[in-house]
């Protein structure tokens, strides 16, 4: 027996999508011209923090277009060979996009380090200039796509990429300002590196929950503990065995087991009780697609057994 609970999967109407989308795609532009401007103006000015700051929002572009796609793509209906359809394409860019920012911090870290021993002087007019209007234009994005990120891993992703990088470009421009009035060029490896140490930092979450999902591991938020004791007060049930929890997405959370009766008993009231433990899951631990194998005096010693204790 099956039952499906789609009251979190259908939260967004398709006038939000796309919204969604066109949000996405001006913060694209956006990405864009800032990265074109902050490459220039890197090799102009010789600062590497101004270049890593580009590269972060080549980054951010990217990012934003890897989630475009996967928005697009976990929309599509499933079919015969795709049974679930693309809807672990977000979580998918989601780990794409943090493992980016992890990557790209080390290649900051590497070349942060080598210019303490060979620093390089900085034309600090453009690193202002050009930190102040990615700051700007940063922070237009964070606003397009920062509602979608509440309850979205893919977008919360795409998010972190645009917030993290206009905390950077803020950290540029006080860099520039500080080179300016005191003639301290050390300081544009010491940003880089405060820089790539933030984006590990601020991306490590979300690698740990995309994987989870990804992996198939139980929730943490689902506590098979508190299932079994909320299932000791139903009479009839002997045990429950071969549970598997697990997330398509970020949004729905499987869950599916064998229930065992203690003894022969109509099929109505199976049904009965069945339902009853479906509403348990949906109402107190928030699982949303349910599905249930009835049978007498099963019983599997294997680790996914929850409860196997007779009443």
């Amino acid at each position: 027996m099956e039952k499906h609970n789609h009251k979190h999967e259908h939260s967004h109407s398709h006038s939000h999508g796309d919204l969604k989308g066109r949000n996405l795609g001006i913060a694209i532009l956006l990405n864009v011209g800032i990265t074109l401007a902050q490459v220039v103006g890197g090799f102009i000015s010789g600062s590497l923090a101004l270049m890593s700051d580009a590269m972060h929002n080549f980054s951010d572009v990217l990012a934003l277009i890897i989630s475009w796609f996967a928005s697009k793509l976990s929309k599509k209906d499933q079919t015969p060979s795709q049974t679930y359809g693309y809807k672990r394409a977000e979580i998918l860019a989601a780990l794409i996009n943090a493992v980016s920012l992890i990557v790209i911090a080390f290649f900051l870290l590497k070349e942060a380090i080598s210019r303490f021993s060979d620093p390089v002087d900085v034309q600090t007019g453009w690193i202002m200039i050009l930190g102040g209007l990615s700051i700007v234009l940063n922070g237009l994005s964070v606003l397009l796509v920062q509602k979608d990120a509440q309850d979205n891993m893919n977008m919360r992703s795409a998010y972190l990429h645009l917030l993290s990088d206009m905390i950077s470009s803020i950290a540029v421009v006080l860099g520039g300002l500080a080179m300016y009035l005191w003639d301290v060029a050390w300081v544009d490896s010491v940003l880089s590196i405060g820089i790539a140490l933030y984006l590990v930092y601020s991306s490590w979450d979300l690698v740990k929950e995309s994987v989870r999902i990804l992996m198939q591991f139980a929730p943490s938020k689902v506590d098979l503990e508190e299932i079994n004791k909320e299932l000791q007060n139903i009479p009839e049930v002997n045990n429950m065995h071969h549970v598997h929890v697990w997330q398509l997405d970020d949004k729905q959370i499987n869950f599916e087991a064998h229930i065992s009766f203690k003894e022969d008993i109509r099929l109505s009231k199976v049904n009965e009780i069945l339902h009853q433990v479906e509403h348990i899951l949906n109402d107190k631990f928030d699982i949303n697609h349910v599905t249930l194998q009835p049978e007498i005096n099963g019983f599997c010693g294997d680790e996914s057994m929850v409860n196997q204790d007779s009443k």
